[in-house]
């Protein structure tokens, strides 16, 4: 197969994620990049606020307790946290993450000289039957707040995460916004 012929089968995929569509913040972006014809995008996450019962560091082991693409308020965090289970709770805040396929070697040159303006965690992932850019946002915080159905953090603290948690998200879908205009630039 050809670069576009993967292109058009891949974008008439079902969208496989447990949300099952393109997050809003990161929408604009991945149409961008798809209307190029010299790439396309294989999975996108805008960033978003978690709280993760983790049983083993296996992600299939991992459930989802609470989960946002937007900005979270302390009553929504408290509130996923009444009946708490005797495994790990974790706190994460996540940034954008994007894969981005690219028709050639030079395309890839191309994009990632733009998208390294903005994001350190960003590089080549694949390079063989396909080039595959990876880009991770710059803002993350995660920490422990429950084990043995017991909170590990007062209320306060965890209201402090939850700010924290906010402004990094904030900063985040600026460099979303700042990164499609500055892919606009080569279109």
């Amino acid at each position: 197969m050809n670069f576009e012929n993967d292109k058009k089968v891949f974008l008439n995929k079902l969208d496989k994620s447990k949300k099952k569509s393109i997050d809003k913040k990161i929408g604009k972006l991945v149409n961008l990049i798809n209307s190029s014809p010299n790439y396309y995008t294989t999975s996108s996450c805008s960033g978003r606020v978690v709280l993760l019962e983790q049983k083993s560091y296996k992600k299939q082991e991992t459930e989802w307790l609470f989960v946002s693409h937007n900005l979270v308020d302390f009553n929504q965090i408290k509130k996923n946290l009444k009946k708490l289970p005797k495994e790990e709770v974790w706190f994460k805040q996540e940034p954008l993450i994007i894969h981005v396929c690219c028709k050639k070697i030079e395309d890839a040159k191309i994009f990632l000289g733009i998208v390294r303006q903005l994001f350190k965690r960003t590089g080549i992932i694949s390079i063989g039957k396909k080039i595959t850019i990876e880009v991770i946002g710059n803002e993350h915080l995660d920490t422990i707040i429950a084990k043995n159905k017991k909170l590990l953090v007062t209320e306060d603290y965890l209201n402090v995460l939850v700010e924290e948690a906010n402004k990094k998200l904030e900063k985040n879908f600026k460099n979303i916004e700042m990164f499609y205009i500055l892919l606009k630039k080569i279109q």
